[in-house]
Formats: C-alpha cells, sequence, structure tokens
C-alpha cells in the first residue's frame, strides 16, 4: 500500500471513525459496524461502513479496496458480527459480489453515486445460521 493512501487511512482512523461508529452503535443514519478479530493481535476490533441489506447478509462496497484491515482480518477468521441499525448478525463467510449486484444492492441513489465514482470492488458477506457469539460484544479498540 502506498504512503499516501496509508496516511489518507491513519487520517480516517483517528478523526472521522469515531464519530461514525458512535453513530453506527447508536442505529443513527447510514452507518453499520462490523465487528472482527485482529489476525495478529486477537484483539477485537470495530469498523464503520456503510452496507446494503439484501436477503443472504449484506453487501459492502470496497472503497479503500482489499488491504484494510477489516476486510483482512474477516477473510483470515473467516467471520465477524455486523451491528445494522442496533441489531447483531452473525457473518460466518464474506465472497466476492459481481458488481452488478453489489450495485443493485445499495439501489439508487446510492448506486447512482458509486456507479459516478466508478466503484467495482463488492463483497457479500453472508449472514450465519448461527446468533451471533463472537467476537465479544464491546471492543478492546476501533480499527480502520
Amino acid at each position: 500500500m502506498g504512503r499516501v493512501k496509508q496516511a489518507w487511512l491513519w487520517t480516517i482512523k483517528h478523526t472521522l471513525n469515531p464519530l461514525t461508529l458512535r453513530m453506527a452503535r447508536r442505529g443513527f443514519g447510514p452507518f453499520s459496524l462490523i465487528r472482527h478479530v485482529g489476525r495478529r493481535s486477537g484483539a477485537t476490533f470495530e469498523t464503520p461502513l456503510i452496507l446494503a441489506r439484501v436477503p443472504d447478509g449484506f453487501v459492502a462496497e470496497l472503497t479503500y479496496g482489499t488491504g484494510v484491515n477489516w476486510y483482512r482480518n474477516v477473510v483470515a477468521a473467516g467471520h465477524a458480527v455486523v451491528v445494522w441499525h442496533g441489531r447483531e448478525f452473525a457473518i460466518d463467510r464474506i465472497e466476492p459480489c459481481p458488481t452488478e449486484d453489489g450495485l443493485r444492492a445499495f439501489g439508487p441513489p446510492a448506486s447512482w453515486v458509486l456507479r459516478m465514482l466508478r466503484r467495482h470492488e463488492f463483497r457479500m458477506l453472508r449472514e450465519s445460521a448461527a446468533p451471533p457469539s463472537t467476537p465479544p460484544a464491546r471492543p478492546s479498540r476501533g480499527a480502520a
């Protein structure tokens, strides 16, 4: 990952993420949380995301690509918890989502903006039949 991108992600993590985390925890605005376990630390993190609800789970648009920590952690662990509108949902796998399906999941006007920004990397976060149990409800710290 380039230095400029790393600096941008650090800035987002330490400025915007704390605000959007509070909004997501309260169910305000378009934000959801993904609760995940660090690949190396084993610590629990919460990262704010904008997700689209679909019948099998949620669709995420990878604004910053596949190199971000939340994505790498979920792929490594094979599971996570999504907090969407104040409710917790267990996620038991993450898989590629075709661009057109991802855009359709977000619907207008979000899909128009995503198309205009030429966003094409989407992932399907599959909801588990089992209730959420891990990671724990309160994170040890926030992450980007």
